[in-house]
């Protein structure tokens, strides 16, 4: 079991942050490699072409230890979760009367770019609402979403857990459906992969995109997506030199390459070897794998446990343990209770958590501890 990880973090003591889902915190150790490479930048004869691409692919190569990919460079690095699902999107087949699958509520950018490309395309958004509330709550969406997936369906694009309430999808089960109607499955991974195992090759995504700055503990404006088999001819959203064969050799830039390097490179974002961002990026990922994403669910459940049994029992709605993760879980109120409210007096006591939808969203991590969650506890049971 994992201790408690405050000390590697700054956060102000007599806080209490339950809120990673919203946005991590950096550690002090990427806030120093942050703060040392932006230095860098003032004396810019220090960077050299290798620098252009040795943190880069650094990243590519800790995500897919992180995600059990054996080729790094199916891993593009991209700026955010809205431009990987578009290089997603735009290179997915959808024909005029097939259906794009969504789960209800889910994140916008997995919401957006498919309502377009049903348009573009003349196919149509399918969104799957969870059919009852209560304890079967996420049992029955699990089943609905299954259900929905038909002959028709060109695309199920889902997140792993539920960013609202944390429900996690059975993500396997799609993806056997999905293969029997020869349909994409696209995972936006943010609210659950550096936190929660994610195995590319048990769960086969099409493509998984993540954005850096909730668990994967990076900074903001950076991401990465994998982009299985289906994706190997795409067409990208940039056509960057450096995402080109032979790009590490500037002298020979003048002479124009046609192909592309291999793999999911080509996905790249422009300007991807960010002097100071990726750097961060690097010693972050290296934080999740030192830490392990098995040792974080086990750390969260733990420290979540009793105060879960205790509302419960006093009648608040928290979606059954074996449909969700101990990072990250969702408390429905009662009638008349106006999350808002609720969520002042919280931040009166300088705990900090979030409202999506119809949920007060609470998601922990190893820096949190007891206090954390005496604090919370101690204004939702009074």
């Amino acid at each position: 079991m994992l201790a408690c990880q405050r000390d590697a973090f700054s956060l102000p003591q007599g806080s209490h942050y339950l809120n990673c889902a919203y946005m991590s915190p950096l550690s002090r150790r990427v806030v120093a490699i942050g703060l040392e490479a932006v230095q860098r930048k003032a004396v810019p004869f220090t960077i050299r072409p290798r620098d252009f691409f040795q943190d880069v692919d650094r990243s590519r190569a800790l995500f897919a230890q992180l995600v059990h990919v054996p080729a790094p460079e199916r891993i593009a690095v991209i700026p955010s979760v809205s431009y990987g699902l578009a290089q997603v999107a735009r290179n997915t087949a959808v024909e005029r009367g097939q259906e794009i699958l969504l789960a209800d509520e889910q994140f916008p950018s997995n919401v957006y770019i498919w309502h377009r490309i049903a348009a573009e395309r003349g196919g149509r958004v399918v969104v799957v609402k969870p059919p009852v509330a209560g304890r079967r709550r996420a049992a029955t969406w699990n089943e609905a979403i299954l259900e929905a997936i038909s002959g028709k369906t060109a695309v199920v694009a889902l997140a792993h857990v539920h960013w609202t309430d944390g429900t996690r999808f059975d993500l396997e089960a799609v993806r056997r459906r999905a293969d029997d109607v020869g349909a994409a499955l696209v995972v936006d991974g943010t609210q659950s992969v550096g936190a929660m195992p994610f195995d590319v090759q048990t769960i086969r995504p099409d493509a998984l995109v993540c954005a850096a700055y909730k668990w994967l503990m990076g900074p903001y404006s950076v991401g990465v997506a994998y982009f299985g088999p289906r994706y190997d001819d795409g067409v990208p959203l940039e056509e960057t030199w450096i995402g080109r064969e032979g790009s590490d050799d500037f002298s020979g830039l003048v002479h124009h390459q046609a192909r592309y390097r291999g793999g999911a490179i080509r996905y790249d974002m422009g300007e991807v070897s960010n002097f100071a961002l990726m750097p961060m990026f690097v010693a972050a990922l290296e934080q999740v794998l030192a830490w392990g994403p098995e040792r974080i669910q086990a750390y969260g459940h733990a420290l979540s446990g009793d105060l879960i049994a205790a509302l419960e029992a006093r009648g608040l709605e928290i979606t059954d343990v074996a449909w969700r993760g101990g990072h990250l879980f969702g408390i429905r109120l009662p009638p008349g209770m106006d999350p808002r409210v609720l969520k002042e007096r919280l931040e009166s006591r300088q705990v900090y958590v979030s409202v999506r939808g119809s949920a007060v969203r609470v998601s922990l991590h190893v820096f949190n501890d007891t206090a954390d969650v005496d604090a919370l506890g101690a204004v939702l049971l009074d």
